[in-house]
């Protein structure tokens, strides 16, 4: 039992630390539209924590394959299946000549990540007390 625990509790700081890179990028897409940031620097920090977070999901993911936890792991495979279809269009990294344009789609894709990672941390949440309590 305690295997599980340990691994709810992975799966919390994993959760934690993808949130953090997300809201990152939040926070400089923000920055860029009250003009506090060029679109270079801005560019060149989301860039920076893109692909990071594209392995902490899909380590999220096998590790939910692994640990046999399939509710879980069929919620992450869409935003996996996302992220390497982005990768392999190669759009996953945001061009500095176009951000302005592609602005508002890359906040609400970023917003709608936050909300999506939320709910996961939640039920991470709900599966570890559950094991605490069980246990």
């Amino acid at each position: 039992m305690f295997g599980f625990i340990f691994l709810w509790l992975l799966v919390f700081f994993l959760l934690i630390f993808l949130i953090s890179l997300v809201v990152y990028q939040l926070m400089c897409l923000a920055d860029l539209e009250f003009d506090y940031i060029n679109p270079y620097d801005s560019s060149a920090r989301i860039n920076r924590v893109v692909l990071p977070e594209f392995a902490l999901q899909a380590a999220l993911t096998l590790l939910f394959l692994l640990s046999w936890h399939w509710g879980m792991f069929l919620i992450c495979v869409p935003n996996l299946y996302y992220n390497v279809t982005q990768y392999q269009k190669k759009k996953h990294l945001v061009d500095v000549t176009e951000i302005f344009n592609q602005l508002n789609m890359e906040k609400k894709i970023r917003l709608i990540k936050t909300v999506y990672l939320i709910v996961l941390l939640f039920m991470s949440m709900f599966w570890l007390i559950w094991d605490i309590v069980e246990d």
